[in-house]
């Protein structure tokens, strides 16, 4: 049985996460698995004609030209090995090496993890405008329902605005938020915020930071400056770093994951806006790319919306076209 029809049979009956993942990803699944689907519809047997589509539409969905060549030659190379001929069985292979291609850059861990007596610090980068300072409110929302006690700190000081929205939603959240003056230097607010969380007994620290790509020099000295002074109050901190990703921006996404992952050791990127794009293929981009799992994915609008990432799931959600 190929991934394809092992995911069919494994989500036959939809559990409330496998719901979000369908409805969230409706839009990348209409571009990709229809996409699919008409193309072994309209050839008999597969030639080079076949291929040369089935890469074309892999391109569209923003999986990355590298991943795309890799992995339409992977089918290519087994479909003459095994003399394959059978369009439905080669979308079996491309959808088992989909899952191959990302499974096998390493570490899925998604899940922050949790010592006690010590409080886990997450420093979340991106540049402005993916979302972040809204999903810092839905991961915290995701760790208070879990019983964990969280503290935002606002070290994005030179945006304006940004500790301000943090603060709104700190307010929402009945948690408590530390703050700076504007254009106070980013590391003395993390390190109070981190500081005060230690003393408050947290669980968990998320401390915005800000997104200026253009300065890559200065980010990286703001950055590193930050880890240092929060590793002084708490050992190993920053446990992680996660990076927002908005996916409706597609392959430019990528290159800001590039970006990021040259200026700091991101642990995570967590894609936003999923629900808002037709090219939901931009995950195996990055994974590819960057070697980084994906951690958290934002299916919609509600604070629920930002699930664990599940690869089985996802894959469902963009391979498997609704009965």
């Amino acid at each position: 049985m190929g991934l394809l029809s092992f995911l069919k049979e494994k989500f036959k009956k939809k559990d409330k996460t496998t719901e979000q993942y369908s409805k969230g990803m409706e839009r990348s699944r209409k571009n990709f698995s229809s996409k699919l689907k008409n193309l072994s519809e309209r050839y008999k047997t597969v030639n080079q004609d076949y291929f040369d589509e089935l890469e074309q539409i892999l391109i569209e969905s923003d999986v990355g030209i590298n991943f795309a060549l890799n992995i339409i030659e992977e089918v290519l190379d087994r479909s003459r090995e095994e003399g394959i001929t059978d369009p439905q069985t080669i979308n079996e292979i491309l959808v088992d090496r989909m899952f191959v291609g990302y499974a096998s850059k390493g570490d899925i861990q998604n899940e922050l993890s949790f010592t006690p007596g010590t409080p886990t610090v997450l420093l979340v980068v991106g540049v402005n405008g993916v979302g972040k300072t809204t999903t810092i409110a839905k991961l915290a929302y995701r760790y208070i329902n879990q019983g964990k006690k969280v503290m935002l700190v606002a070290a994005d000081t030179f945006r304006a605005g940004a500790t301000e929205q943090l603060t709104i939603w700190a307010e929402r959240l009945k948690i408590e938020i530390a703050t700076g003056k504007p254009e106070a230097d980013p590391a003395s607010v993390a390190y109070d915020g981190v500081k005060r969380a230690k003393e408050a007994g947290c669980d968990l620290v998320i401390v915005d930071t800000a997104g200026r790509l253009q300065t890559k020099v200065n980010l990286m000295s703001e950055l590193a400056k930050i880890k240092r002074v929060i590793g002084k109050e708490v050992e190993g901190a920053p446990q992680d770093t996660f990076l927002i990703i908005d996916a409706t921006t597609g392959q430019n996404g990528v290159i800001q994951a590039k970006a990021f992952a040259e200026v700091t050791n991101l642990t995570g990127v967590v894609i936003t806006k999923m629900d808002g794009t037709s090219k939901g293929g931009i995950i195996l981009a990055i994974r590819d790319e960057l070697g980084v799992p994906v951690r958290f994915i934002g299916l919609g609008e509600k604070m629920e919306d930002l699930q664990e990432f599940d690869l089985d799931k996802y894959l469902y959600g963009l391979c498997v076209e609704e009965e």
